[in-house]
């Protein structure tokens, strides 16, 4: 039983209590009239008769009236007494209570708020829910039913020899193996030259541009001349050229040594890159590519791809697995951001 129920009902009890007192009370006062009347009409006889023994038992009379009056005195002053300690304890009983019930009512506002604050709170997140789910949605049907992959490959001859075709190779057999393999174009340029960059754009207006070569530590990137020796292009004319291409271009990926700056300066002007922070193995650089490409082919998101591709790393070559970076432009989440269109039923 709650507290409140045992104050309430001691408090009932003390009210029962005195009211019986109450009622035993009048009930005794109701005795006192007809006594006082009897003393009366017997003392009236009294002085009305010369009868000795009429006289003797009307003072009887009168003494045991007088007596039956101070008994019910007595009662009356017992009763006075016990209703003033019951009427205490009724007091007591009744601060109690309302002690309790202010208790119990705050209780139940504050239970009140808190279940208000969980219901905003609950509608809060369903609205956010919504919110972010018609966002989803939105952008999910921007996304290009197919896209293209334009694959730059440099490797002058001037330089270390780099197993391109195999990164190549196994690229395209990841895509194949991919659930949306028919959604991916893969097209690669060599040997290539700083022009041949924006003509290889406007001829195919990809989605997706990859450079894969090497990369300078001074944050260049590597091309080649038209005698085949290196040729260096600053990090700033590479982002140049990205800002005078297509705006269909939403990911970048630099797989060569040393091009985290370029995928930093890049991603202002797209809606994603990704560089190196220092060096990566020929076989890292491979590794990270194929996975990378079957997760999107995959209808994964782009962070999920990334971080797939990453573990791909860690698993089969970890001296490179801390090496690539994902960099996203202002106001684009890359959990939610897809290259390839998942299943229909995301939708």
């Amino acid at each position: 039983m709650a507290l409140i129920d045992t104050y309430r009902n001691n408090m009932n009890r003390k009210r029962e209590e005195l009211s019986k007192l109450s009622q035993d009370k009048s009930n005794l006062s109701a005795k006192i009239p007809p006594l006082n009347s009897k003393i009366i009409s017997a003392k009236k006889a009294v002085s009305q008769t010369k009868s000795s023994s009429t006289i003797q038992s009307k003072l009887r009379e009168i003494e045991q009236a007088h007596k039956s009056l101070a008994d019910i005195d007595k009662k009356i002053a017992d009763i006075d007494k016990k209703y003033s300690s019951k009427e205490k304890e009724f007091i007591n009983e009744e601060k109690r209570f309302k002690l309790e019930e202010e208790k119990v009512n705050k209780k139940r506002l504050q239970d009140n708020e808190r279940q208000l604050r969980t219901i905003t709170q609950s509608l809060q997140y369903q609205d956010y829910m919504q919110r972010h789910l018609s966002a989803e949605i939105n952008m999910l049907k921007k996304v290009p039913e197919k896209i293209t992959v334009l694959f730059f490959a440099t490797n002058p001859k001037d330089t270390s020899r780099l197993r391109l075709d195999e990164e190549v190779r196994s690229i395209q057999e990841m895509i194949r193996k991919s659930e949306h393999r028919d959604s991916i174009s893969f097209e690669s340029r060599w040997a290539v030259r700083s022009f041949d960059i924006l003509q290889a754009i406007n001829e195919l207006n990809p989605d997706v541009i990859h450079f894969s070569g090497h990369g300078a530590a001074s944050t260049e990137l590597i091309l080649e001349n038209t005698d085949g020796s290196a040729k260096y292009i600053p990090k700033e004319t590479i982002t140049q050229t990205i800002m005078t291409s297509s705006d269909k271009i939403h990911l970048i990926i630099f797989n060569t040594c040393f091009s985290d700056e370029q995928a930093q300066l890049v991603k202002e002007h797209v809606d994603a890159a990704i560089g190196m922070v220092t060096s990566i193995s020929d076989l890292g650089a491979c590794i990270f590519s194929a996975q990378f490409y079957s997760s999107l082919g995959f209808g994964l998101t782009l962070k999920k791809a990334f971080d797939q591709a990453i573990a791909a790393l860690a698993l089969d070559n970890p001296n490179d697995h801390n090496t690539p970076v994902l960099y996203v432009r202002d106001g684009i989440d890359p959990d939610n951001m897809y290259i390839v269109k998942p299943k229909k039923d995301m939708l």
